[in-house]
């Protein structure tokens, strides 16, 4: 186990984690709601910070980033837990943690992450899987390492940090896909045991920071698919910046919701074009192998600048981060 930080004494040997938004008042030997911090002799340890779940090599559209040095290798990691417990999740065998027993993983130090980030020329580390704000301590050690090192940090995340913990980030932090699950508070309640507003706080203060941003939302049909909620949320992301790239992913029967219906491509598509009719310039499909989907259009000359298939990535028309056709300059981090 590591020390955390962000986090508060008080009298009993009482403590507040101040990580994220859930703000766990915890008493002596008891552990956070993500189950993998401990309140130890009015101490805050992390007890999955110095072990590894999950390590691979990934293609950066994985995450999904499709305004991020498109085409590159992002070391990918995750340490065991989550501060959410929702009833869809598509990795709930390595973010679930109910006791001290149930984390698992290979013991790691932030200079060995680096290491194999380096010898595998990976262009950015990816802290991603699992919900990398519940072993911060590691990701904070890593991407400081990483940023010296020439190596860009991104950040996949339910959005539900502290702003505490995301000003200690920033300065490392290049890249973020944050999952809007919902535009609705009954929703986060009741499907992933939190609150929609830290949600929408991070985004939009990621964006006042100037974070490059893309947002991830999976249609679950029945349940966060309403056309008008969905338009709110359109609304929100239009009016804080039009340019954020906007994922719609269909939903495939997981964890707790498996007799929910995977969703229709035809929902995908209408859902979608809620989007660009509200004015939002970039809008992807996940899930649904659609080229038109896939691809980067100019804004405003319409020409195809990034065709994908799969995670085949050809920049045929994007130089020095503009158009090639009509010169119109193009938002994200190019090289």
């Amino acid at each position: 186990m590591i020390k955390a930080i962000l986090y508060e004494k008080k009298e009993n040997q009482q403590v507040i984690c101040h990580l994220c938004a859930h703000e766990c008042h915890l008493m002596n030997g008891k552990l956070g709601l993500c189950h993998v911090r401990k309140n130890l002799n009015g101490d805050l340890v992390s007890l999955n910070s110095d072990r590894v779940i999950a390590i691979n090599m990934d293609p950066i559209e994985k995450k999904p980033l499709y305004h991020f040095l498109p085409g590159s290798i992002s070391f990918s990691i995750a340490a065991m837990g989550c501060n959410f417990s929702c009833r869809f999740c598509q990795n709930h065998s390595i973010s679930i943690v109910q006791t001290e027993n149930d984390i698992h993983g290979d013991l790691v130090t932030p200079e060995q992450l680096l290491a194999i980030a380096i010898k595998n020329h990976a262009q950015s580390i990816s802290y991603t899987y699992t919900e990398p704000t519940v072993f911060f301590e590691l990701m904070f050690e890593t991407a400081k390492l990483a940023h010296n090192a020439g190596i860009k940090n991104v950040l996949v995340s339910n959005g539900y940090m502290s702003p505490q913990a995301l000003s200690l980030l920033r300065p490392y932090l290049h890249a973020a896909n944050i999952d809007l699950k919902s535009f609705s508070d009954d929703f986060y309640k009741k499907y992933c045991s939190a609150r929609l507003k830290p949600v929408l706080e991070t985004i939009a203060a990621m964006r006042a920071m100037g974070i490059w941003m893309e947002v991830t939302t999976l249609l679950i049909p029945g349940l966060n698919d309403d056309r008008k909620e969905i338009s709110r949320l359109v609304s929100f992301l239009s009016e804080l910046d039009a340019n954020i790239p906007w994922h719609v992913s269909r939903f495939f029967p997981q964890h707790q919701l498996l007799t929910i219906p995977a969703t229709s491509i035809d929902s995908i598509y209408e859902v979608l074009q809620i989007g660009v009719d509200q004015g939002l310039k970039f809008l992807y499909g996940g899930n649904i192998a659609d080229s038109y989907w896939d691809d980067t259009r100019c804004p405003h000359c319409r020409e195809t600048l990034i065709k994908r298939s799969g995670y085949n990535v050809e920049n045929i028309g994007i130089k020095d981060g503009n158009c090639r056709f009509c010169r119109t300059g193009l938002p994200g981090v190019w090289k």
